[in-house]
């Protein structure tokens, strides 16, 4: 499966469009993703694997907080800017 824990995935359809999130889980339809701010690992997001763009990045998940995410998303927003 190439919709891995850890690597990165943009959005590309929807109200959230062009948002970088964190892949925490995935099945066979959907991944569900977290950003650490809106939605935390509490509450991820539902997303059809089609309605994304993966980027070919992968971060270790293992004990994963809300708030590393979010400091591993500002890097690479710094990065791509």
């Amino acid at each position: 499966e190439k919709y891995k824990a850890g690597m990165l995935a943009r959005s590309m359809a929807g109200h959230d469009r062009g948002k970088v999130y964190v892949i925490i889980d995935a099945d066979d339809a959907y991944i569900y993703l977290a950003d650490g701010r809106i939605r935390t690992l509490d509450k991820l997001k539902k997303k059809k694997k089609k309605h994304v763009q993966l980027i070919l990045r992968e971060y270790d998940m293992t004990d994963t907080t809300d708030v590393k995410i979010k400091r591993l998303l500002k890097i690479f927003n710094k990065e791509e800017k």
